[in-house]
C-alpha cells in the first residue's frame, strides 16, 4: 500500500489518526447501511416477483374473457360497447425516504366512486365474458400500479447498493489501510529522529564531561 505523501510530523500524525478513527467509523455506518439496504432490497425483489406474477395471471385471465366476447359480440359491437368509458382514473405520485433512497410511492384515484360505473355499456346486449373481462382490468390496475411503484425501488435500491459497495470497499481496501501504512512510516520516523537526538545528546554529555574533568 502506497504511503501518503505527508511531512513525518506529530501534528501530522494527530491529523491523522483523527481521519482514521473517523474512517473506520464511516465503514462501520456504510457497512450497517449496505446491509439494511440489502435486507430491505430483498424483501422488494419477493414482493416484485408476486406481484409480477399475480399481474400476468390476472392479464392472461382477462384477455381469455376479452377474446370470448369478441368472438360473441363481433368487433364492431364490441367497440361500440367500450367507446365511452364512464371511469376515470388519475395518479398521485409522492416521495418515500428508504435509508436515504427517495422511492416512488403511487396513490390511485377513481373519479366515480360506486365500482359499477366501470361498464360503460348495458347489459341487454352484450356478453358475460366481456363484464368479467372489465371487472378484471379494474382489479388488476392497484396491482400493476403496486408492481410499478416496487420494481422502481428496486431499480433505485439496487444503485444505491451499489455505489454504497464502492464506498465500502474503498474505504476498507484502500484509504484505511492507506491511513495505517502513513501512521506507522511516521511513527517510525519519530522514533528514528527521537534515537538520533538522543545519541547526539549522549554525545554532546560526553564532550562537556570530557572537557570539564580534561579527559583525554
Amino acid at each position: 500500500m502506497a504511503i501518503m505523501s505527508v511531512n513525518p510530523t506529530r501534528m501530522e500524525l494527530t491529523n491523522l489518526k483523527r481521519k482514521l478513527l473517523t474512517a473506520r467509523r464511516g465503514h462501520k455506518l456504510l457497512k450497517d447501511k449496505r446491509d439494511e439496504l440489502m435486507r430491505r432490497f430483498l424483501e422488494l425483489v419477493r414482493e416484485n416477483k408476486a406481484l409480477r406474477r399475480t399481474v400476468e395471471e390476472g392479464i392472461r385471465q382477462s384477455n381469455r374473457h376479452m377474446a370470448t366476447a369478441r368472438s360473441v359480440m363481433g368487433d364492431k359491437m364490441l367497440d361500440v360497447a367500450l367507446m365511452i368509458p364512464k371511469q376515470e382514473i388519475s395518479l398521485d405520485i409522492e416521495n418515500k425516504n428508504i435509508m436515504s433512497v427517495i422511492v416512488p410511492k403511487f396513490h390511485i384515484q377513481y373519479k366515480l366512486p360506486d365500482e359499477g360505473d366501470i361498464f360503460s355499456y348495458g347489459f341487454a346486449f352484450t356478453s358475460a365474458d366481456l363484464d368479467i373481462a372489465v371487472k378484471s382490468y379494474y382489479d388488476i390496475v392497484p396491482v400493476m400500479m403496486r408492481l410499478a411503484e416496487v420494481e422502481k425501488s428496486c431499480q433505485l435500491m439496487a444503485a444505491e447498493i451499489e455505489k454504497t459497495r464502492r464506498r465500502v470497499n474503498a474505504l476498507e481496501h484502500v484509504m484505511i489501510p492507506q491511513y495505517e501504512e502513513t501512521i506507522r512510516y511516521i511513527t517510525m520516523k519519530l522514533e528514528e529522529n527521537e534515537r538520533g537526538s538522543i545519541t547526539r545528546l549522549m554525545k554532546v554529555k560526553d564532550l562537556m564531561l570530557a572537557k570539564a574533568h580534561h579527559y583525554e
